[in-house]
């Protein structure tokens, strides 16, 4: 299959030995949600085809999304279908990209029904990429495994929407074996750089997911108090910015510090507040029932749930520069604190320091 599609990643990149060669008949691949990640992820996934594989067959909710995508490729790389039914059916592997826990627990069922409408005669893998709470990835499994010959992976990626234009997404990789190869070296290098595998439980690798976003949204939340800091205590937040990228210049700290530092709010390119609230309350649920307590976690909990209420009232108010924000708008709740203006950060400190 993928042998004769992708380049031979480098051995530390997919922790798999390549699948069998397929037979006759070449593996139909589909994906299911075109969203800010999913949109690219499809796009590249189709592009690493090259005319060996069908073409991608698409399927997401706002028909314009998958039209903008046959519109970019063609149909000689990708073909839009209109109903779940239609993607299970005529696919042997589907992947799917979903805004939250409810959509991917819909999806799933109607893939359900499909499966029950039309059993599977050969193997069908299905491949989960959101983030989502561990126990329903085991729900989803228990679901597809009455079905015979059918798989379920769990593929949550790393990453913001540039690194899934650039396919320099990180995937954590759980369940199947056997499908784990499959899925691994259809998506590196066309989707991301690397394959964490964690194992045959499909809960390890939602898990490690949201763990991971647990650290990102804790160091945002201590990037936003020390940006705020530094504007107020005169020294500015953009010395501040420099100095955290000449000593501590990890991707996440400078690309979340670079939209806090310019007032890049806009969260129709970026990673939506409200999916961070919702990662934030998977992850203290995980926490809580762990007993393993991430305060970090919750003080940023708290901030991205102030910088909602503060752009809700600027909607109601009319006042609004984005109708969505991205989870870097977090610091708005740091800035407030400190009496300061919470999305435009051009408007003054009110606190200057005097040299000494």
């Amino acid at each position: 299959m993928a042998n004769n599609l992708l380049q031979s990643p480098h051995a530390s990149a997919v922790p798999f030995s390549r699948p069998p060669t397929p037979g006759v008949h070449p593996l139909q691949v589909g994906f299911c949600g075109l969203g800010s990640m999913g949109y690219f992820m499809a796009r590249n996934l189709a592009t690493s085809f090259k005319s060996q594989l069908p073409p991608l067959i698409v399927y997401n909710r706002t028909v314009a999304k998958s039209q903008k995508l046959l519109t970019e490729l063609g149909a000689s790389a990708v073909k839009v279908v209109n109903t779940l039914d239609q993607l299970v059916t005529e696919c042997d592997i589907v992947f799917t990209n979903l805004a939250n826990d409810a959509v991917v627990t819909s999806v799933y069922n109607e893939f359900a029904k499909a499966l029950a409408q039309s059993p599977p005669t050969k193997v069908k893998i299905f491949v989960e990429m959101s983030t989502i709470y561990p126990a329903l990835a085991g729900d989803i499994d228990r679901l597809l495994s009455s079905y015979p010959h059918t798989h379920f992976v769990t593929s949550p990626i790393f990453g913001p929407p540039p690194g899934a234009d650039k396919a320099t997404l990180v995937i954590a990789m759980s369940g199947d074996y056997r499908s784990k190869k499959e899925v691994a070296f259809l998506l590196v290098p066309a989707v991301g750089r690397k394959v964490i595998d964690l194992g045959g439980n499909v809960e390890k690798a939602p898990t490690l997911k949201l763990i991971g976003n647990g650290m990102i949204m804790g160091m945002n939340e201590l990037l936003a108090e020390t940006l705020t800091l530094g504007e107020k205590s005169g020294i500015g937040q953009q010395t501040v910015y420099d100095l955290v990228k000449e000593i501590m210049p990890a991707p996440g700290l400078v690309a979340y510090g670079h939209k806090m530092v310019n007032d890049l709010f806009d969260g129709s390119i970026g990673f939506a507040l409200d999916g961070g609230i919702k990662d934030a309350n998977h992850i203290r649920r995980l926490s809580a029932e762990l007993n393993c307590p991430m305060p970090a976690v919750d003080n940023a909990h708290r901030a991205l749930i102030g910088a909602r209420a503060m752009h809700q009232a600027q909607i109601v108010a009319g006042t609004q520069q984005w109708d969505v924000l991205d989870w870097s708008s977090l610091i708005a709740s740091s800035r407030v604190g400190a009496g300061l203006n919470p999305f435009d950060s051009k408007k003054g400190t009110g606190v200057t320091r005097d040299d000494e």
